[in-house]
């Protein structure tokens, strides 16, 4: 056997995509100078984590850490998926949805459809929560041909930072390949969803939030409807909060997204802490009012997703078969941008991108790397 070529990165940033684009295109990867100068040096345990994860669903995968944790070595394997019996904890640096983007689109290209159980926090303010990544990341896989039997993700149990205690029932179906798209019309927002959830507070906290939220978009948009889950006991994990997640859809099937949460630095149950205390909490007609807002922000970017998903949506396309693909979107977000940059290292493939002049929105477009399932199990 001949010495394996690696790849050659510096630094910790777009450390997902740069694992994923790896997997999916076999290359090995050796990355050097993680936060090297830093105060604590070295890869986080989220990034642990989500390593051990990419070994759990591969087979003859091979990690190789240096002392220090500043150099990584990473070789990839088989993409295998299949029934995962024991739940993976993705710990409390990070929430379930710093993960489920590229262990969901990885696993499109499994030889067997996953189901996987995640624990740790399911809604914190550094990532797209659960509920979002529902009703909305699900929906733009959909658009790309991933067959809805099959795509589930079931919120068992709550969790919220500091210390977590949710947990979440992944399903991802395998696909031979995914569909290019045409997709430049947003439409016009014809409903709005929501979802507002509490833990080990009191379930008044979700009735004001969806009263300031309906103030501000009942005016706008008919059609309207704010569910609310209100958890206790076990299913409410581990810390006390609260929050909301909003999607309009429109009517050429975009579906854009904005959500916030809200939990205590305390680990004591908020239901009994004293007034002076719950004010260290953003109240909830702030939140209900923040969230209402930034969606009809988002909305306001004429885009067919929302910032949020730009890196999804750039690459979905770019794994299509080799056909162009067409979207727009609002102005680019750093997310974005790093996508098409990571796009282009490991895919070679580039998008041609051409703004809108009339607008903030951008157009792009690019012929899909081809990207096959081989081992695809046929039932």
């Amino acid at each position: 056997m001949g010495k394996t070529a690696y790849k050659k990165l510096l630094g910790s940033q777009s450390f997902r995509q740069r694992l994923l684009l790896a997997t999916l295109s076999s290359t090995p990867i050796l990355i050097e100078d993680i936060r090297a100068d830093e105060t604590w040096p070295g890869l986080r345990n989220h990034e642990i984590s989500l390593l051990r994860l990419f070994e759990t669903v591969c087979d003859d995968c091979h990690v190789e850490i240096n002392e220090t944790g500043t150099k990584l070595k990473y070789k990839p394997g088989t993409i295998i998926g299949g029934r995962q019996h024991r739940a993976h904890d993705c710990g409390v640096s990070r929430s379930i949805g710093y993960f489920l983007e590229p262990l969901i689109v990885l696993c499109l290209f499994a030889k067997q459809p996953l189901t996987i159980r995640l624990k740790g926090i399911t809604n914190d303010s550094k990532d797209p929560s659960v509920d979002t990544f529902k009703s909305t990341a699900l929906p733009l896989l959909k658009r790309f041909g991933v067959p809805s039997e099959g795509l589930e993700l079931k919120v068992e149990s709550r969790g919220l930072p500091p210390n977590g205690g949710g947990e979440v029932l992944l399903s991802v179906p395998v696909v031979q390949s995914l569909t290019a798209v045409s997709w430049i019309d947003e439409g016009f927002v014809k409903k709005i969803r929501g979802i507002t959830f509490s833990t080990r507070v009191s379930v008044q906290f979700e009735n004001s939030m969806i009263k300031a939220t309906r103030g501000i978009i009942n005016p706008l948009v008919s059609d309207v409807h704010i569910f609310s889950d209100h958890r206790s006991g076990p299913q409410a994990g581990n810390s006390p909060g609260y929050g909301i997640s909003l999607v309009a859809e429109t009517t050429s099937g975009c579906f854009i997204s904005a959500d916030t949460a809200v939990s205590h630095s305390r680990d004591e149950d908020a239901s009994s802490l004293a007034d002076d205390a719950k004010r260290d909490l953003m109240p909830p007609e702030d939140v209900g009012v923040g969230t209402a807002n930034a969606l009809l922000g988002e909305i306001a970017q004429s885009g067919v997703v929302d910032s949020t998903h730009q890196g999804l949506l750039f690459l979905l396309c770019a794994l299509c078969p080799q056909d162009v693909s067409k979207v727009r979107v609002g102005k680019l977000s750093p997310h974005g941008v790093e996508t098409l940059r990571n796009i282009r290292d490991f895919l070679n493939l580039k998008f041609i991108i051409k703004p809108e002049p009339n607008s903030q929105s951008v157009f792009l477009k690019c012929i899909g790397y081809g990207m096959k399932n081989l081992s695809r199990k046929v039932s």
